[in-house]
């Protein structure tokens, strides 16, 4: 899978959906509480098939995720996890190992949170080799997403640790893990972004969004997937705005 295959696989780049089935499509519908049970977990799939979404994220300890099929064998939503979570200050061989065995219990994208030490002392060699090791038990065609926690981060760091992970073979940037308390997703560090990797990988907002204005907004500059917990509620927004 290329890269240009990659941006594909969900939604293009500032497209406007024209109805809440296609705004669905750019969700990753998240739970990643670490208080979550087992019961909530089925019910985050159940919701995440319901509503027509991409994918669903998880916290790795709940994989294999019982997903329902189609017809052809493929998955009705695709499952994500996360690897690093949500710090970054993890050993690159623990992230590579976390990486692994998420790979094994069936995800099919990994969302890894940068070594965000490295990051801020621009240490973007080590940002990058970081990330390969990660890529290198991330076999394609699964999504390798890498989490650079955009508050965090000057506009050079930013930029620059968006140049490591292309480099090092990322197919999407996420924003934020939502848990950072520098805050989350905004639409200039997206648009930052965007202008960064200029849709050669995909781009994910995440952190906070809760209403159908935060969704659209994002898209607009250009994010190609959004990660929010409060899906149902941004759908039926969507639905009220629009009378779709």
């Amino acid at each position: 899978m290329t890269t240009s295959d990659v941006v594909e696989n969900s939604q293009p780049a500032g497209h406007l959906p024209m109805g809440p089935a296609e705004l669905a499509q750019f969700i990753d519908h998240t739970l990643l509480r670490p208080e979550a049970t087992r019961a909530e977990i089925a019910d985050l799939v159940a919701t995440a098939v319901d509503l027509g979404v991409y994918a669903v994220c998880v916290s790795p300890v709940h994989l294999p995720l019982d997903v329902p099929l189609r017809a052809d064998g493929t998955k009705v939503v695709k499952v994500t996890t996360v690897v690093g979570f949500p710090s970054g200050a993890h050993k690159t061989a623990i992230k590579v190992a976390e990486a692994t065995q998420a790979v094994a219990d069936g995800a099919d994208e990994i969302d890894m949170v940068v070594d965000l030490g490295a990051a801020k002392e621009r240490r973007f060699d080590d940002v990058r080799a970081d990330i390969a090791a990660v890529r290198a038990v991330v076999p394609q065609p699964l999504l390798l997403k890498v989490v650079v926690e955009s508050a965090v981060l000057s506009d050079h760091e930013l930029i620059e640790t968006c140049r490591a992970a292309a480099d090092a073979g990322a197919d999407y940037i996420k924003t934020s893990t939502g848990y950072h308390p520098a805050g989350g997703v905004t639409t200039r560090a997206v648009g930052i972004i965007s202008g960064t990797i200029g849709g050669r990988l995909g781009l994910k907002a995440s952190g906070g969004l809760s209403t159908a204005a935060d969704a659209i907004s994002m898209i607009t500059a250009g994010a190609s997937r959004l990660g929010m917990s409060r899906t149902a509620e941004v759908l039926d927004d969507y639905l009220a705005d629009t009378g779709s």
